[in-house]
């Protein structure tokens, strides 16, 4: 990313369990930005068939300037099934990522390979403005603040080509391509929490516009297009600093997302708001204390230092403890009531990138193992309206870290029919005397 956008002050939303306050801090840098080799993904056995091997791509239809092009159905993607009765639902986990730009830190082309070495296909969410070069910064008017303000700066030619690189190559490997929107503005005063169903979908058209026009904004017209159709690419989101996303779900499902990821859950079963699964953001343990914090790199950096630059020699005590939190989170759902795990993320640095460590740990340790599914939110989001939908209710019944008592195959086994002629369950027989 540019320089300005480095240095750019931006505060976060952080939460602990309790009463989830709001703890916020300056100083911070904005959430950050071909190989087509099969991955582990999301296919196998428990709940998904293997896919056909990924033709190659022989027809390439360019949209608008040449910025995407249709090229096909993405490479590497699950085919999903319907559970048995009494199958043991898969133990799904979604890494993803806040603002998804490369810039000198190299950290989106490493996730990448991160993924590929250990099955996981993940989500980037991305910000539009990392495809809007500083120059044409005025072709941004965000709702609500003047045309050319964002709090995370814009980009510079070279950044664009190298995020451009590795959007391509990740939809390629089967990951997912989101938005982080675009100018990332928070606070009660001046941020998305103030925006209107309106102002959500002039926010949404702009990330689009960015992503559908960046050869022409950054006149890089020799540069390989983007090998999708953002318009039906983009099916989910999350909101700067979890803030807004009332009137962002509204707006959503208007223009046909399918999933939002921008609020506080705990570790049960998604359900869908206004016809959207809610795959939010979840509070797991902090290792040592007696609180929880939600499953990012940031909450835990809040309850930690309260500061990207803090103590040097607890850098790894700091990440060694988000990385056991985060397996913890996993193994109360792996060993109970199998719900997805979500964790969300930056590409920073902080503490000496200690939490990129701790991701990458957590990954090397959680996706190998045995029905585990690392997936993007679409995966995650295809496999659920895949399901009979009273099946993900009544697992939804069950708490936090709750295994079925009587086991999963009796929990999820087939209903009796009821016969002809007798009454509803919980209805009342009528007696003659």
């Amino acid at each position: 990313m540019s320089a300005a956008r480095r240095t750019t002050t931006v505060r976060r939303k952080a939460l602990a369990v309790g009463a989830l306050t709001l703890a916020l801090a300056t100083g911070l840098a904005g959430c950050s930005g071909s190989d087509d080799a099969a991955t582990k993904s999301a296919s196998g056995d428990a709940g998904a068939k293997k896919g056909p091997a990924a033709a190659p791509q022989t027809v390439t239809r360019l949209i608008g300037d040449g910025s995407t092009a249709f090229t096909g159905t993405q490479p590497h993607q699950p085919v999903w099934q319907k559970l048995k009765p009494g199958e043991v639902p898969p133990q799904f986990v979604v890494f993803s990522w806040d603002g998804a730009g490369e810039d000198s830190q190299k950290l989106f082309s490493h996730f990448r390979e991160v993924g590929k070495k250990y099955g996981a296909t993940m989500t980037y969410f991305l910000s539009g403005v990392y495809l809007l070069p500083e120059e044409k910064r005025e072709l941004y008017a965000p709702p609500q603040h003047s045309p050319g303000r964002s709090d995370i700066g814009f980009n510079d030619v070279a950044g664009i080509r190298a995020t451009v690189r590795e959007l391509r190559g990740a939809w390629q490997e089967g990951n997912e391509i989101g938005t982080h929107f675009n100018g990332h503005f928070c606070g009660k005063e001046s941020g998305v929490d103030n925006w209107s169903v309106e102002d959500w979908k002039s926010e949404i058209n702009q990330a689009k516009s960015f992503v559908k026009h960046w050869k022409t904004n950054a006149g890089l017209r020799a540069e390989q297009p983007l090998p999708f159709d953002y318009d039906k690419e983009l099916v989910g989101a999350r909101t700067p600093c979890l803030e807004g996303r009332k009137n962002f779900v509204r707006a959503a499902a208007q223009m046909g997302f399918r999933y939002d990821t921008s609020g506080v859950n705990d570790q049960i079963w998604p359900k869908k708001d206004m016809g959207l699964w809610d795959l939010s953001m979840q509070l797991v343990p902090v290792p040592g204390r007696a609180f929880q914090t939600l499953s990012m790199d940031y909450n835990f950096l809040v309850n930690q230092s309260g500061t990207t630059q803090g103590d040097p020699s607890q850098h790894r005590y700091w990440g060694d403890q988000m990385r056991d939190g985060l397996v913890q989170a996993f193994e109360r759902s792996y060993r109970g009531n199998r719900a997805p795990l979500i964790i969300g993320n930056h590409f920073e640095s902080w503490n000496g990138g200690t939490y990129m460590r701790a991701v990458e740990e957590t990954i090397a340790t959680v996706c190998v193992q045995k029905d585990v599914k690392c997936v993007s939110f679409r995966q995650l989001a295809d496999w659920l309206d895949a399901q009979d939908p009273d099946v993900v209710a009544k697992m939804r019944t069950l708490k936090v870290g709750e295994a079925p008592a009587g086991g999963w195959k009796a929990f999820l086994a087939p209903q009796p029919a009821v016969p002809a002629g007798a009454p509803a369950k919980g209805a009342k027989r009528t007696e003659r005397h």
